[in-house]
């Protein structure tokens, strides 16, 4: 048996599968979070996989079938819906002053509306994502999937400083408030961060979300248990 190549700082499902890279199966998580709600939020610190997590969602919503073969959730899933996925990293809003954390989510927005065709956006980040949301759902004709990763990234460097982090949760929570209202044309919403979204007040409208952080049915979500360390490791600790 050859020594498997271990994906080292590399966060993208699809290029770990298509690389043949060393990958610890989470899909039957996917499967059961998808099959059972829609809003969902996972707490875990850094460096625990939550950016693969997300990116393994992405490419199971977005039907890519071929890059789950002898993964659970192939035999799991029978209908392999496409669905579109926006996907927002807030791991680039860091460090910065209220003004730039605005022009940084209409940067990650004119990403996505680009892709739609929307070439004159309302002003204001939450009225973009609200029409981005609107056109999504009217030209695919499906539900829309939001995956959000490290939602709190912008608000961490000034936890502390109560002046400073009021002025950006304030823009932070102005961004997500669409989220709420626009339930009817979502399929699922998947959040990510450090802190709990309860500490930082920003998803006081969503009282419907699902926060599997401490579920011990998710305990297993992110990281590398030990049994999974035995299973999929076994070779080259054996070596």
């Amino acid at each position: 048996m050859a020594r498997r190549l271990y994906p080292l700082g590399i966060q993208t499902f699809s290029e770990i599968i298509n690389r043949g890279m060393l990958y610890v199966d989470k899909t039957e998580y996917i499967y059961r979070m998808a099959s059972n709600g829609k809003y969902f939020f996972l707490g875990r610190p850094r460096r625990f996989g939550k950016s693969l997590l997300v990116s393994t969602m992405q490419s199971y919503f977005e039907g890519r079938k071929d890059l789950f073969k002898g993964l659970a959730i192939e035999r799991l899933e029978k209908e392999w819906t496409e669905y579109p996925v926006l996907h927002f990293d807030m791991s680039g809003g860091k460090h910065m002053e209220e003004e730039q954390l605005e022009d940084y989510l209409n940067y990650r927005l004119e990403e996505e509306e680009k892709k739609w065709g929307i070439t004159k956006p309302h002003a204001g980040a939450n009225n973009r994502l609200i029409d981005l949301i609107n056109t999504v759902y009217k030209q695919s004709g499906k539900q829309v999937v939001v995956l959000i990763d490290e939602y709190d990234a912008p608000m961490l460097d000034v936890a502390h400083e109560v002046d400073q982090l009021g002025k950006l949760r304030n823009v932070m929570r102005n961004f997500y408030s669409p989220l709420k209202m626009c339930e009817s044309k979502l399929r699922f919403v998947f959040i990510t961060g450090i802190t709990k979204f309860s500490q930082l007040s920003i998803f006081s409208e969503l009282n419907n979300i699902n926060n599997i952080s401490m579920d011990n049915e998710y305990a297993g979500i992110c990281g590398i248990t030990i049994d999974e360390l035995l299973t999929y490791m076994s070779y080259d600790i054996d070596m």
